[in-house]
């Protein structure tokens, strides 16, 4: 691609586009455990670019601004530009993977209303759990914009739970990033299975990364991306 890159990560690659825009690549990598395991997953970028720009036109169509103005090609999004700040902010909806591991908590628990935890973006770390006042310390987020991240948090739940289950699938967590615009923190990155718990809703099959996580082969994998996109564009 003929422009300069700004950053690469384990998914994706970031490119300057013109004075207000970067391109945000996907790549066909997959990784599990901050990256110790890694393949190419052929297609994968284009299921994630286009899965990501399809939900990220539905927030914006309820109001939720992020960063996504429209699409370079098939698996490259044109963004905003906007300055990310290394943190992951993840709501749950039902209890699985590494809250189960870290609180007294069952596989499966309901929580109502919906969990939101803020963790430090750092693989050599394991991204640590962040409080108030970590994010404060760190000069990551005020207790204000943790709050109004918070808030945005669930108005995307609300979106996005019904929407699946519309379609016959269970949210059970995701995560985003923000990042600021001026003095506005915005949803940036992603939204893709990669970020996402989602579970068929009558038989609880998961359709998400974590089939790759607990040791399923490429190829189901990718029919699992394949029928999830075909499920939520239908």
């Amino acid at each position: 691609m003929d422009f300069a890159k700004v950053a690469e990560g384990k998914t994706k690659i970031v490119y300057d586009y013109d004075k207000e825009h970067y391109l945000l690549y996907f790549k066909d990598s997959i990784t599990a455990g901050d990256g110790a395991r890694k393949d190419e997953m052929p297609g994968k970028g284009v299921l994630n670019a286009q899965t990501s720009a399809f939900l990220f036109r539905i927030l914006e169509s309820k109001g939720i601004e992020t960063h996504y103005v429209g699409m370079y090609d098939e698996r490259t999004m044109i963004v905003k530009k906007l300055s990310m700040v290394p943190v992951e902010v993840v709501l749950r909806n039902i209890a699985t993977g590494s809250i189960v591991k870290r609180l007294p908590i069952k596989e499966g628990e309901k929580f109502n209303p919906p969990i939101v935890e803020f963790f430090l973006k750092d693989d050599e770390r394991h991204d640590p759990l962040l409080n108030y006042s970590h994010m404060e310390y760190f000069k990551l987020f005020t207790r204000k914009e943790a709050e109004q991240v918070e808030e945005v948090m669930k108005q995307v739940n609300n979106v996005l739970y019904n929407f699946f289950l519309e379609k016959g699938l269970l949210l059970y967590d995701f995560k985003l990033e923000f990042g600021r615009l001026g003095d506005k923190l915005i949803i940036g990155d992603e939204i893709t299975l990669d970020s996402m718990r989602i579970r068929e809703k009558d038989t609880l099959r998961i359709l998400d990364k974590d089939l790759y996580r607990k040791g399923a082969d490429l190829e189901t994998v990718k029919r699992s991306y394949e029928e999830f996109f075909k499920r939520i564009t239908s």
